[in-house]
This record gives structure tokens, sequence and C-alpha cells, in this order.
């Protein structure tokens, strides 16, 4: 047995015994190793530490729950293994910026990453298919140019990713020739939410430009404001990258000390970008403060 499998007999424990008190040596000893070892390979695997996963686990599970019961806070705090609500009240607020009860008054107003569930293939992908430590840079004010689709993401029980963005594309390569004052021959993805009270998301397939001038039929002009971003680098298939955006939000972002700016987010297709080549990279940038 490889250590992925024993880390994930670990994960499994975990995630069967959430609404119970869990010891790091009970979950080591499930995975056959020693709890030393099990902590160091876990936190070199996955960048958290045990007692972390477990309660970003807890908290996003808490999330469901004061959406989809009418559970007292007080029993969801205690299923959380908090010794108190205001315990529970204080780390909920430190990871998600509300309180509970804020939240549940907002409802799906507001959606918020939860800590993704650690399996195999997710821990394979972190390991060999994206950088976990980004480039920290400062974006400059740029103007794109390209085509726009609304879509709601895989956060959504009206996903319909699959629908909406690659047909987008399919129309919008095709037509690059007819953009004018192009910069490079970098692509860009462009996600960013509608309004604040709503999942739907806009997308648009674009490319940079020094000038907006005569811009092609059924095109529009987006501005992208200057700003700091983490920048990761995803390999490999473009289908796996909600694996890459999910390690970015749920574990890099909450770790980091910083917040989403609540702008734009950036894809980079560019030289290295190969749809068909398992050796493709593309590039994924938040903006942070």
């Amino acid at each position: 047995m490889n250590y992925l499998d024993q880390i994930q007999r670990g994960v499994d424990y975990i995630e069967a015994n959430l609404d119970q008190p869990i010891s790091i040596n009970a979950v080591a000893s499930g995975a056959g190793l020693s709890q030393w070892h099990f902590q160091r390979i876990f936190k070199g695997l996955t960048g958290d530490t045990v007692k972390d996963y477990i309660r970003s686990r807890r908290l996003g599970k808490a999330l469901d729950q004061l959406l989809n019961s009418d559970k007292k806070i007080i029993d969801i705090a205690m299923e959380a293994d908090f010794e108190s609500q205001e315990s529970f009240t204080r780390a909920f607020k430190s990871a998600f910026d509300t309180t509970p009860a804020e939240y549940r008054k907002i409802g799906k107003r507001r959606p918020f990453p939860q800590k993704v569930k650690f399996d195999q293939d997710y821990l394979e992908h972190i390991n060999k298919r994206m950088n976990t430590v980004p480039e920290i840079y400062v974006q400059k004010e740029m103007q794109l140019v390209g085509l726009r689709t609304s879509f709601f993401g895989t956060d959504s029980e009206k996903n319909n990713i699959g629908e909406k963005l690659p047909p987008l594309w399919q129309q919008f390569l095709p037509r690059l020739s007819e953009i004018k004052n192009t910069v490079g021959g970098t692509c860009y993805g462009v996600v960013r939410q509608i309004t604040e009270n709503s999942d739907e998301l806009e997308y648009f397939c674009a490319i940079e430009v020094t000038a907006l001038a005569d811009i092609p039929v059924g095109m529009l002009a987006i501005q992208i404001p200057a700003c700091t971003y983490a920048k990761f680098a995803h390999n490999g298939a473009v289908s796996l990258i909600d694996n890459t955006i999910n390690y970015i939000y749920s574990t890099w972002l909450p770790r980091s000390g910083r917040r989403h700016a609540n702008t734009t987010d950036l894809e980079f297709y560019g030289a290295d970008y190969n749809p068909s080549s398992n050796e493709s990279v593309m590039h994924y940038a938040i903006p942070i403060n």
C-alpha cells in the first residue's frame, strides 16, 4: 500500500466521524501509520494539518446545516465538536467573515466555498498537476475584447459549465483575427460574479488589446482593474481545472491570511497551453487583498 492509499484511509475515517470526537492518533491508526508519520505525510501531501482539515470539513458541514435544516446553532456547534456556541461562532466568523446567524439569514444569496473532501484523485492532482505555491504579482489594468456568456459553476445546483463555456471558446478562437490591436498571443478566460446576491457568473473568452477600436460585431470590451493576484500553474487537461480551483479556494486562500478582492478571476492560455496534450500548462489567478 502506498502513502496516498494510507492517507485516503485516514481521510475516510475522518469523514465517517465528523460528528464525533476525533483523535489524530485514531486517524493515524486507521491509516496504518504512527501519528507523527501520518501528520507529516498528510501535511506534505495536502498543505493542511490534520487538525485544520477536520475543522474546515466540520465548518463546511455546518454551512450546509445552517441553510438546509432548522437545527439550533448550539446543536450544530456541538455536532461539530466545538465546546460552546461562542467558540463555534468565533471560528465560523474567522473562516467566512460572517456569523452563523447572519449566514442563515442571507442563505444562498451569498454562497461560500466549502472545504473540498479529499479523495485520491484530488490528492494526486495537487501533488502532480499544479503548483500549490502561487506567484503573487500586481496585475496592471488591462483592456480586453471578447465574447461573453453567463453560467452557473460547479458549486451551484444549476451547474451548466459544460453547456456554456466550451461552445463560447469554439465561437471565439476562429474570430481572433478580427480583433485589432492585440497584445501577444495569450488568451484569457475572465470569471466574475454578476451580482452579489446570486451564484450566477459571467465568463468572457478574450484577448488583450492596446486600444478599444473597431470592436467586432457581437464582441464586448472588458476592463480588468489593477489588483494584486495570486497565480497558480495548472498542468494537464483543462477539464481537471476544478481540482486546482478547489485547492485555491478551500485550502490556499483560508490559510494565506488573504481575502478575495471581489473582482475578476483570470485564466491564462499562453504558448504552453495545448488542449490535446497531458503536458499542457495554463494558469488560474485570483485577485487578493
